[in-house]
């Protein structure tokens, strides 16, 4: 059965690819570029998973996921942070906010999928 994957990316050759790469493997995909939009998004989409840039125009994708993992109706979902800011303790922020998941930029193909599959 597909699953609902939510993907919040402003870069387009980023969300093309982990769209085209969400669709591939059989899930329904909703992309999200402006971050403003993403709890009403999430709330008319319902996701099964969330895969959340962290450095998004705006809103920062850290504030995002404490949004959406407040909201009861969404906070069920896990989230993926995808994610080219990789200093030293963002991934513990990033989880410590309720990523179930880290992935850094430029992504493995591989680790990308591995990481969907998991938390699916």
């Amino acid at each position: 059965m597909a699953k609902r994957v939510l993907v919040v990316e402003d870069n387009e050759l980023n969300l093309k690819l982990f769209c085209d790469l969400l669709r591939a493997h059989g899930h329904e995909v909703m992309a999200v570029r402006d971050g403003r939009d993403v709890v009403e998004q999430a709330r008319a989409f319902m996701p099964d998973l969330v895969i959340m840039d962290i450095h998004l125009p705006h809103v920062s994708g850290l504030d995002l996921i404490i949004a959406l993992k407040a909201d009861p109706a969404l906070a069920v979902a896990p989230i993926m942070a995808v994610t080219a800011y990789a200093g030293k303790g963002d991934e513990d922020r990033i989880r410590e906010a309720g990523a179930e998941a880290y992935v850094s930029k430029p992504i493995s193909v591989l680790r990308f999928i591995e990481q969907v599959n998991a938390l699916l």
